[in-house]
């Protein structure tokens, strides 16, 4: 009798449901830490490039960044001992974040953007080492020395900072709303949305005269993101942009390209309060946007114009339709486009001869994507039909040439 009482009460304890286990103390940290790699869009440019670490999330490295002076390496950020940064300790990675210095006293360059996360507080650095720490260790050796002479030299950091870098947390302005200061801090600190959308002067430093107005960028052309109503976001609203950000799309346009994983794996995961304080943040920028030059459309009867409405109406009309519109969150509309009217014509370019998907996100999870139009269309059927597009419907942009044309062949044949 008592073996069979032990016996079922056992059975009991089986099916019990399991006492709950303590939250670890530093659990809020650790979420903090989460979310601001999120707002830092860190897994686009540590993740493997092999496939071989998916359950790091990503954070193995191994990705090479394209750089005017050479490709530069990611490196690997899980907490593995070896390779990774499981050794560091917060002072380590503040130093890192603030200064762009490794534990060994070696600098780091700027294609990690520690001039941008440096405006970050203490407490979000050691919080974001406190979510890396729960990471899986991964042992993921990668090169770290792969620029050439004399860009290898770490020490001519030491000059560079001095001219272009400026330390220091962010400070919130007084004088603005608290979204505004949110959305400043997101957008100057851990976004760092200005290593991409600022100019670059020979040195790779921001041009910080012209911050924002957009320029090349790996083989594609980086948006203005001022208040210019042509080619920047003076005629976007506030809601645009959150769409655009939170979805991938809006009325307007899609996010293709770098600006794709942006979305994919950063923006469409931030909060709305977030998206809308980013959009309100460069809506009113603290400073000015330069003062854009008029353009003049060509005219209508330019061989180019002639030539390249033709292949438009032939290639193109079924989804941009016969007036640019297109179609609302699945076409991208061509007429007014901030994109196509951009002065450097390298996205355009690289959509018609590649073709390109939009970003899918949590919210828009169809992902429609443009069919390449490079092995139909020659060089200057090419420049022809992008000059149109660029021209028409009340654009104004510069003339593509066919050599224009053939150097982005000639790149995407080389580098895809």
């Amino acid at each position: 009798m008592r073996a069979a009482l032990l016996a079922a009460l056992a059975g009991l304890a089986l099916l019990a449901p399991e006492p709950a286990r303590a939250a670890p103390d530093n659990f809020d940290q650790v979420e903090r830490g989460r979310y601001l790699v999120v707002l830092g869009d860190c897994v686009a440019c540590h993740m493997s490039t092999s496939g071989n670490h998916e359950g790091s999330q990503g954070f193995v490295g191994g990705r090479p960044i394209e750089t005017p002076f050479g490709n530069i390496v990611t490196p690997n950020i899980t907490p593995d001992r070896a390779t990774g940064i499981g050794t560091w300790s917060a002072d380590d990675f503040y130093r890192a974040m603030h200064e762009g210095v490794r534990p060994n006293g070696a600098h780091l360059y700027p294609a990690f953007p520690y001039t941008y996360f440096t405006r970050m507080p203490r407490a979000d650095t050691d919080a974001i080492l406190a979510y890396l720490n729960t990471l899986e260790p991964v042992n993921n050796a990668v090169d770290r020395n792969t620029l050439p002479f004399p860009f290898n030299i770490r020490a001519s950091m030491l000059a560079w900072n001095a001219l272009f870098f400026e330390p220091g947390e962010f400070r919130p302005d007084p004088n603005r709303s608290a979204e505004w200061n949110r959305g400043a801090y997101i957008v100057e600190g851990p976004a760092h949305c200005g290593a991409c959308h600022t100019p670059k002067n020979l040195a790779g430093a921001d041009r910080t005269s012209e911050r924002f107005a957009g320029g090349p960028l790996q083989g594609w052309f980086a948006t203005n993101l001022t208040g210019d109503q042509r080619t920047g976001l003076g005629a976007w609203s506030v809601e645009e942009i959150v769409e655009y950000l939170g979805k991938g799309r809006n009325a307007r346009s899609a996010a293709s390209g770098p600006m794709a994983e942006v979305v994919e794996y950063s923006t469409s995961l931030m909060s709305e309060a977030d998206l809308r304080a980013i959009a309100v943040y460069l809506k009113e920028p603290p400073v000015a946007a330069p003062t854009a030059s008029a353009r003049t459309a060509l005219a209508r009867d330019n061989t180019q114009m002639v030539t390249g409405e033709a292949i438009y109406l032939d290639r193109c009309m079924a989804c941009h339709r016969r007036d640019g519109e297109g179609v609302a969150r699945m076409f991208p509309r061509l007429a007014g486009s901030q994109v196509v009217q951009q002065e450097g014509n390298e996205t355009l370019l690289r959509v018609v001869l590649q073709g390109v998907r939009a970003a899918y996100s949590p919210h828009a999870p169809t992902s429609p994507a443009m069919p390449a139009f490079g092995w139909r269309l020659n060089d200057d059927q090419t420049a022809a039909v992008t000059t149109y597009i660029r021209n028409a419907w009340g654009n104004a942009a510069p003339a593509v040439t066919a050599a224009d044309a053939g150097r982005m062949r000639d790149l995407l044949r080389d580098r895809p």
